[in-house]
Order: C-alpha cells, then sequence, then structure tokens
C-alpha cells in the first residue's frame, strides 16, 4: 500500500537536508559551480555615468557589486552564488530578503504564447527549460515537497542575519510548504502568514470561491529587519468620506456618527488643535497614507489586462504587491532577490525602489521578458549570467557525480547512430563514424563550448583518422554565440557541418534509457546571424551603422511546436527571417571577453518603430574614433531564446 504524504514527509525533510548538505560541502572543490557572465547590460537609454570605454572587463569591478539575472536552474544558481568565484565573493550571509512565488499548481501550463506577424503560436516548454521542473509532480504534492526542501536549506545559506524570506503561495500546496519552512527556520522564526486577497472570483458553485493568496515570511533570526507599512485603505477612506467634504470636516456629521474610528480620529485631531473641531477644519488628508497595514491585503488587485505594467505573463504579480514587501522588510541600499524571476516584477521594483537586486529563472522566455523590462525601465547597469557548466551539472545530477565524460559520449554517439572508432583512434571515447556515409563524428564534451577551434580539430581529424573521411560532423552541447559566423567562414559546406545535442538528453536518458532513445532525438542545424557595419566620421566622433541582414533559425523540427505553428515559423523565415528577431544589442567595442551591450532594441519597444511585432534592423551608434581596428559584436535573441552572434571588424580611422 502506497504510503501518505504524512508517512512520506519525514523522509522527504531528511533527503532534502542531506542533498544541500552535499551542495554546501562541495562548493569549495574544484567542481564547484560557476556562473558565466553572457552579457553585461547598459541599458541604452541611460547610460547611468557608466563609462563602457573606461571598464576592463578582465577586472574585478566587472563582476563585483552589479545585479545578476541568472538563467538556469535555481538549486545551481544558489550553489554557484554560495561558492562565489574568481572575480565575485560568495553571497552566503548576504541577502537581505528572498522572495520566491514558485510554481505551486500541478497543472500550470508553462507554454508560452509568442506572437509573429500574421499569427500567435504556442510554443511547449522543451524539458530543458523545465529541468528543474520536470519530476516536480511525477509523484503528485510529494515530488513537489522533495524539490522545495533543499533549496529552501540553500536559501537560508544566503540570507544574512537581519534578512528574511517570503514565499507566495495558494491553497494547493501553501499549508504543506509552511512545514518545511517550519522545519528549515524553525518555527519561532515564523513571521507572517500575509493574506493577499486579489478580488478576482471564480465561478465556484459547490464551494466558496478561492480568493485569496498566502505569503509566508520567516526571518533568518530575531534581528530581522521590520518598516510597518502605512496605507491609504479604501475602505477605511470610504468611512472617513462619509463625514467630510473635500477632506474637511462637516461638524453635524462628526457629532452623529457612531463609528469608533472616526470618533478617534476626531479626538486625536482636536487634542493637536487644542479645541473642538469646527466646520472645515481638515480631519484627514487623503493624500497621505494613514492605516497602518495589517496582515490582509485587500486594496491590490490583480494586474488588469489594461494595466500599463502588464506584460501578458500569466503568473504576473502586481508591482504594488512587491513594493509593499519590499519596502516593509528591508531598508534602502538591501539586496533582494527571487529564484523564480518569472515576469521580473521583484527585481523591477527593487531596482525602482533603489535596493541591489539578483534573480535566477529556468525558462528562456522569462529571462527575456525581465531583461526587457529592465532596459526598458532604464535600470542600472547589470548582469547577464548562465550557469557555466549547466550540461555538466545536468549530468552529475542524472548520472552521479563520479560520471565519466567518455561514457556519455559513447552514449550520445549510440543515440545518434554512429559506431565508435578502434580504441588506438578514440583515446577519450568521443569519436564514431557513419559507415554508409563515411562520415566522422565527433562528440564534444559539455564542459566547455563548442568553438570555431573545435571546428578546425575536426577538419583535422577528418583527414588523418582511419585513414581520412568525406565529411565531419560535430555534436555539441554548449557554442560559442559566433558559431554559426565561424562555421560559414571556415567556408566548409561540403565537408564539415554542426549539430546541437537537445539539452534535454540527459533529462530523457534518466526517464526511458539509453536503447529507447536510438533513431527518436532530433539533433538540430544551428541558428545564425548576418549583419554589416558601415562607417562616416562626424567632427570629432565615428558613427557605426549596424544593419542586420539575415537571421537563419534553428531547424524548426527541433522546437516544441505543433504542425500547424510549425508550419507557420517556417513560412516567417522564408519570407521574413528578422521578423524572429525578438532581442538584438550591440557592443561596439568587443575584446572577446565580455560582451557589453550598450544599445538595444526588442519587440514590444514602439519607441522606435511603432511596431510591436518587429525590432528596427539599422541601428546608429557614436563613439570616439580610433587609430586601430575595433571589433563591433552583434548579438540577436529569437523568439524562441536561441542566441547567436557576428563580430564585424571596423577599420581603424587612419586606414
Amino acid at each position: 500500500m502506497a504510503k501518505t504524504l504524512l508517512e512520506e514527509l519525514p523522509e522527504i525533510v531528511r533527503a532534502g537536508r542531506r542533498q544541500a548538505q552535499q551542495i554546501l560541502e562541495q562548493l569549495e572543490g574544484p567542481g564547484r559551480v560557476s556562473l558565466q557572465t553572457r552579457e553585461l547590460v547598459i541599458p541604452s537609454r541611460d547610460f547611468s555615468g557608466f563609462d563602457i570605454y573606461g571598464v576592463d572587463s578582465h577586472s574585478v569591478e566587472i563582476s563585483h557589486g552589479l545585479n545578476r539575472l541568472i538563467y538556469g536552474d535555481n538549486m545551481l544558481a544558489m550553489a554557484a552564488l554560495l561558492a562565489g568565484g574568481d572575480e565575485t565573493p560568495s553571497m552566503r550571509g548576504k541577502i537581505d530578503l528572498i522572495y520566491i512565488d514558485p510554481p505551486f499548481d500541478s497543472k500550470a501550463d508553462y507554454r508560452t504564447q509568442i506572437l509573429l506577424p500574421g499569427k500567435t503560436i504556442d510554443q511547449r516548454p522543451t524539458v530543458a527549460e523545465q529541468f528543474a521542473y520536470s519530476d516536480t509532480w511525477a509523484n503528485g504534492t510529494a515530488s513537489y515537497l522533495e524539490m522545495m526542501t533543499p533549496r529552501l536549506h540553500l536559501m537560508r545559506e544566503l540570507l544574512s542575519a537581519t534578512g528574511t524570506i517570503c514565499v507566495h503561495l495558494d491553497w494547493h500546496v501553501g499549508h504543506y510548504v509552511k512545514i518545511l519552512l517550519d522545519e528549515v527556520f524553525g518555527k519561532d522564526r515564523f513571521v507572517n502568514e500575509v493574506v493577499w486577497r486579489y478580488g478576482k472570483m471564480s465561478n465556484a458553485l459547490r464551494k466558496f470561491p478561492q480568493n485569496h493568496d498566502v505569503l509566508l515570511v520567516y526571518s533568518k533570526s530575531d534581528r530581522y529587519y521590520f518598516a510597518p507599512v502605512k496605507t491609504a485603505d479604501s475602505e477605511y477612506k470610504a468611512r472617513f468620506q462619509r463625514v467630510v467634504d473635500n477632506n474637511r470636516v462637516t461638524y453635524g456629521a462628526v457629532k452623529d456618527s457612531t463609528d469608533k474610528l472616526i470618533l478617534l480620529r476626531v479626538r486625536k485631531v482636536q487634542k493637536e488643535l487644542g479645541r473642538d473641531l469646527q466646520d472645515d477644519d481638515v480631519l484627514f488628508d487623503f493624500d497621505v497614507e494613514f492605516k497602518t497595514q495589517d496582515d490582509v491585503f485587500y486594496d491590490i488587485s490583480i494586474v488588469k489586462g489594461n494595466a500599463k505594467e502588464n506584460l501578458a505573463f500569466e503568473t504576473q504579480k502586481p508591482e504594488k504587491l512587491l513594493e509593499r514587501i519590499i519596502t516593509a522588510l528591508t531598508p534602502e541600499g538591501a539586496t533582494v532577490a527571487d529564484f523564480y524571476a518569472g515576469s521580473g516584477t521583484t527585481v523591477a521594483v527593487a531596482e525602482r525602489l533603489s535596493r541591489k537586486w539578483l534573480t535566477t529563472e529556468l525558462a528562456k522566455p522569462a529571462t527575456m521578458i525581465t531583461r526587457k523590462r529592465l532596459v526598458d525601465q532604464n535600470a542600472a547597469p547589470f548582469l547577464y549570467q548562465a550557469i557555466g557548466d549547466y550540461q555538466v551539472e545536468q549530468a552529475r545530477s542524472t548520472l552521479g557525480r563520479k560520471f565519466k565524460i567518455g561514457e556519455l559520449s559513447q552514449t550520445v554517439l549510440s543515440i545518434y547512430g554512429a559506431l565508435p572508432l578502434p580504441a588506438e583512434e578514440n583515446v577519450n571515447g568521443s569519436l564514431g563514424y557513419l559507415p554508409n556515409e563515411h562520415t566522422l563524428v565527433i562528440v564534444d564534451s559539455p564542459s566547455r563550448l563548442t568553438t570555431v577551434s573545435t571546428l578546425r580539430r575536426a577538419q583535422a581529424y577528418r583527414d588523418s583518422k582511419m585513414g581520412g573521411f568525406r565529411r565531419v560532423l560535430v555534436l555539441g552541447w554548449n557554442f560559442s554565440a559566433s558559431i554559426g559566423h565561424d562555421l560559414a567562414a571556415l567556408n566548409d559546406p561540403d565537408g564539415l557541418d554542426v549539430r546541437v545535442i537537445p539539452p534535454d538528453l540527459l533529462d530523457r536518458l534518466k526517464k526511458r534509457g539509453k536503447e529507447n532513445l536510438i533513431g527518436e532525438v532530433r539533433f538540430a542545424t544551428l541558428q545564425y546571424l548576418e549583419a554589416h557595419v558601415e562607417t562616416a566620421v562626424i567632427g570629432d566622433a565615428l558613427e557605426l551603422e549596424v544593419v542586420l541582414d539575415n537571421y537563419v533559425l534553428l531547424s524548426p523540427d527541433a522546437i516544441s511546436l505543433n504542425d500547424e505553428d510549425r508550419a507557420t515559423v517556417l513560412s516567417v523565415m522564408n519570407r521574413e527571417p528578422l521578423a524572429l528577431i525578438e532581442y538584438w544589442a550591440i557592443d561596439p567595442d568587443f575584446d572577446d571577453y565580455i560582451f557589453r551591450s550598450s544599445w538595444q532594441d526588442y519587440r514590444g519597444n514602439t519607441a522606435n518603430d511603432g511596431d510591436a511585432l518587429r525590432t528596427v534592423t539599422h541601428a546608429r551608434i557614436t563613439v570616439p574614433p580610433r587609430e586601430t581596428p575595433r571589433q563591433v559584436c552583434v548579438r540577436a535573441i529569437d523568439v524562441f531564446g536561441f542566441e547567436s552572434e557576428v563580430i564585424v571588424t571596423v577599420a581603424g580611422t587612419d586606414a
């Protein structure tokens, strides 16, 4: 007989504690999780005093102290934050408020609606983007609690001594997660159960309709920060408005009032004035917040469809809710973290309230929405980072901490249908061949990027291994953003090609096993961006005109779409490929180390061309002239979250 959740809970708690402890013990070793900075985002509307040309991107100043948007599994991201790196100190004990709004509905639909010219399509989630959630509901609520427990332990390690955590939940799992929070933080560290009555009624007929979420607030210690919040609550306002006219007293109405709140207010004002009230005395200035907020928030509605802040994100929370939480639980200058970024509401509000912030998100569409939101509100420069060795960490999770890269390579070769080369020609087990096609197949390591150097090495292997092959095919996990451009520059279309190993492959191996995947897995072609740069000297400045020429999408067969939507994407690819670009940015002086995005455009930014479904395709940037050549790097992200870049060398002004 299956165990009840109550019977399973003690082991869930113990296992979660063990898992967190294992992660903490590995923070100091050479295999620690690291973060890779993909972009230094400098919102183009305002450089905010940030001198892009005066920054050495190899220096500690690039990483130290900047806010961070991190793409990847939040457990890996938290491990990396706890470990720190060569350029960034550990964040252990440094975060003052953690607000999380984790997924809490087992039937949640993670599909993303993508607007294309002429049609809206649905992209179903790739298993890769849902890697951390893929097993979340395999065993119902028990699996969800297994997912949450180690993460809560790591969050506690990140909290400062005066910090608090606020966990946003609803009726699905709120009561179960409170038990976990009691275990991780201690029952004596429970601060509040806040009820957010959001005013959206369901049509339930056989029960009271659900109309609220709960926010569970816990502290790290008894020295936590809290500042009472004053609000101009609409219900209380209405009670005062019955006895005043334009904020001033109507004496008879006050005299006859039986409302205890109004009478208390009258006595307070009389005491301040030193006399009885008279007509036209100001009883209360409605422009001033006056009620101390209690633990029931019923003056904040959900994000309405016509609201300016509405980003059409399924679970978007209102900014006013986060304003209240952040204002109450942190002082100005504090650090706020959200490990389920969603649409980026937490960090957008933290930015506006002069708090430092960091956030993580596994879903690529959500990271794009958050980045665009921050650019749109002219945020201070921030980092966009990713897990350094994401597939390695996946492999460790799936295959065990002692997995061997060579064994993984052989598994990938087998799934692709390639036979291994003889041992004497195949030292690390990464080489195979397709005998009927006379093609060499190379599986690159998940611990490094596939770059132009990899491609050149592949060409050398093609010509030397087993007397030579007609062509070589490289299967890679992680690619440099310029790989499509590099592949074209090598001009070897018949002898060299690249395929993308599906990022969900390890998860599928775990669930189904190698034998069941042979012949079923699609290895996609690369996406690819084309652009050029024109220059003109204007006075003492150099003007760069950057022009997008073409975009080739990753094979649509590799994207999780239904047949009709796939046909739509193919049509757009053939008719108007640049309409697939969601966001593009320019580093006018790329140093081959960190992409410093100092100009951005994105779909939905109608300030440039009024077209919400397309980006502009031309950009003009003025930079200081110099005699030596410069590299202009153009990076684009398409509507599905795939990234590519092209580097154009611009001659010096004396050439």
